[in-house]
């Protein structure tokens, strides 16, 4: 069934976001195409419609194509220079996606040794030179990274695996000036890490998704509720935002 945005303001830790709902009767499983393996494929750029595997394994499931599509409407589509971690890859879609779109280094952090397998395939299978894949724990790699490395860092760590919190914290002193998070969750985000704010927000069925930035150091004398977001999934043709880059002015 077709989803349909239905955009609405949400009061969050320091001020207003628009959250976009995706309203569907279900969302749709990755495509099984036999012996316990599924596939997805990527909705944009110079790979799209390639196809991933996606192995039958505990806690793994990819982000739906309609998020994907909304996160690289918000980011603005064209990722060309930018540095990107995904620090859970799970099947590689977010990340494959931003490479997809132009990103310059992409870092794939993975710690099931079948899923790295996988991923390794899919890189030399698309000749993704741009991509690497690193065997190990997605949070530890954060705090090894050093500060202002990413302007993109991916998070969709298990549900169950309690990860998110420390996540976003290692996170935050990665981001390049300007740079973005974005953050999956089976709920809404209460309580963000000291210095994170949400930039955007979404809802697919069970899935809680935010696009984080890092907090100003002080708040906008006189900001609106929802006066910095209202990005729907269906719009496409949004400039792209690139990091360091400032918003105009509303």
């Amino acid at each position: 069934m077709k989803a349909r945005a239905a955009p609405r303001n949400k009061r969050v830790p320091g001020g207003w976001v628009r959250e976009v709902q995706l309203q569907t009767e279900s969302t749709p499983p990755a495509r099984l195409i036999g012996g316990g393996t599924h596939e997805v494929r990527l909705i944009g750029g110079q790979w799209k419609r390639s196809k991933l595997p996606v192995a039958n394994r505990p806690g793994l499931r990819p982000t739906p194509d309609r998020v994907r599509e909304t996160l690289f409407n918000w980011l603005g589509q064209d990722l060309t220079g930018w540095r990107v971690i995904d620090a859970f890859a799970g099947s590689g879609a977010l990340g494959f996606e931003a490479a997809s779109r132009g990103a310059a280094s992409v870092l794939l952090v993975e710690r099931d040794a079948a899923l790295v397998k996988s991923l390794r395939a899919v890189q030399q299978r698309l000749a993704a030179t741009m991509v690497r894949v690193e065997p190990g724990d997605g949070v530890a790699a954060l705090a090894r990274a050093a500060p202002g490395q990413f302007d993109l860092v991916l998070l969709d760590p298990p549900y169950d695996a309690g990860l998110l919190d420390r996540a976003l914290a290692a996170a935050l002193r990665t981001l390049a000036p300007g740079g973005f998070i974005y953050a999956e969750s089976p709920a809404a985000l209460r309580d963000l890490a000291e210095g994170i704010e949400i930039h955007r927000a979404g809802r697919a069925g069970a899935v809680h998704y935010r696009l984080l930035r890092a907090a100003p150091t002080l708040a906008t004398p006189g900001a609106e509720p929802g006066a910095e977001s209202g990005v729907e999934p269906e719009v496409a043709s949004a400039a792209p935002l690139k990091p360091g880059a400032q918003e105009p002015a509303q």
